[in-house]
C-alpha cells in the first residue's frame, strides 16, 4: 500500500520547525496529503487550581499560546509553499493531551511522525510520547531525534530484523520507502540459531522477500557479547551512512522493558536518525 495520507505532530520543542520540514519533504516524494497537528495542554501552575489563577497571569498565558500557535502557523505555510504542498496540506489546532490527540488523529493516516522527547528539555511540557503512541495508534510512527538536521530520509535504510511479528509489522508497513531506496541493508543482532531463529542464513529469507518487491537490498548479522543490541544497531546506521531504520516495537510488554530493558526503550532514548516502528 501506497503512504498518502501523512500526520506530523508539532509542539512548543526547537526541534518541531525541523521536523515539520521533513515530514513535508517525505510527503511531496510520496506525493501524499500531510495533515499538520498542533496539540497543547497548558499546564495548571503549582499550587493553583485554574480558577485561581490570577486574571492578569492568565490573560498572559493566552497570549503566549496564541503567539507560538501563530509562529508555528507561519512556519507551515512556509513549508507547504516550499514542498508544494499548498493544496495538499491541512492545519490543525487542537486542545488536549497531546498523546491522546495525536492516537486519535493518527488512526486516520498512513504514518505519523512524531518528535524524539527530549530528556533534559521536555520534562516541563507535555509532548506526544512515542512509546504510548505505538500502543494507542494502530498505525506506524516515524519518530525523528530532538538533536541535529536530516537533509535526506530514507535513501540509505537499515532494517533491524530479528524475526519477531513486530519487525514483519514494521517492514510491510515501511515498503513503500524500502522499494523506493537507494540501498537496503537488513542487520540481525546476536541471531538466535535453529528453526525458530533466523536460520544458518540470518535474514537471508527476508532480503530474499525484499528483493521481490524490486528492492536494492543485502543482508548482514552480528554476534556480540559485549556491545547493547540498540548500540549495534546504531553503530551499523553510521556506519553504512543509513539515514533511517526500521524495526518492530516493543515484543515484550512495557513493563518488562522498563525493568529489563529493551531495543525499544533503548531507541526512543538513544537514536541518531529518524526510527520507523511499528508494534
Amino acid at each position: 500500500m501506497a503512504l498518502k495520507d501523512f500526520l506530523v505532530v508539532v509542539d512548543d520543542t526547537p526541534a518541531s520547525v525541523a521536523r515539520l520540514d521533513l515530514a513535508a519533504r517525505l510527503a511531496a516524494r510520496c506525493d501524499a496529503h500531510l495533515t499538520v497537528l498542533y496539540a497543547f495542554t497548558d499546564m495548571v501552575l503549582p499550587g493553583y487550581i485554574e480558577a485561581e489563577i490570577p486574571q492578569d497571569l492568565r490573560e498572559s498565558r493566552r497570549q503566549s499560546r496564541k503567539d507560538q500557535t501563530d509562529r508555528l502557523a507561519m512556519a507551515f505555510d512556509d513549508a507547504m509553499r516550499r514542498h508544494g504542498l499548498t493544496d495538499r496540506s491541512e492545519w490543525l489546532v487542537q486542545e488536549g493531551d497531546p498523546t491522546i490527540t495525536a492516537a486519535v488523529r493518527g488512526r486516520y493516516a498512513d504514518l505519523i511522525v512524531v518528535g524524539q522527547p527530549d530528556p533534559d528539555r521536555d520534562r516541563e511540557q507535555l509532548v506526544a510520547q512515542p512509546g504510548d503512541l505505538l500502543f494507542e495508534c494502530g498505525r506506524p510512527l516515524l519518530v525523528v531525534p530532538y538533536a541535529g538536521r536530516f537533509p535526506t530520509i530514507g535513501e540509505r535504510v537499515l532494517v533491524g530484523w530479528n524475526g519477531s511479528r513486530e519487525a514483519a509489522r514494521a517492514v510491510g508497513d515501511a515498503l513503500p520507502l524500502l522499494t523506493t531506496a537507494k540501498r537496503v541493508v537488513v542487520m540481525a543482532a546476536n541471531p538466535k540459531p535453529g528453526p525458530n531463529g533466523l536460520g544458518d542464513e540470518p535474514c537471508a529469507d527476508i532480503a530474499r522477500h525484499l528483493s521481490r518487491h524490486g528492492c536494492r537490498v543485502e543482508a548482514t548479522h552480528v554476534a556480540t557479547d559485549v556491545v547493547e543490541p540498540g548500540d549495534t544497531l546504531l553503530n551499523m546506521a553510521a556506519d553504512e551512512s543509513c539515514d533511517l531504520v526500521v524495526m518492530g516495537a516493543y515484543g515484550r510488554s512495557r513493563f518488562r522493558e522498563l525493568v529489563l530493558g529493551g531495543m525499544t526503550r533503548f531507541m526512543l532514548r538513544h537514536m541518531t536518525v529518524p526510527v520507523l516502528m511499528s508494534h
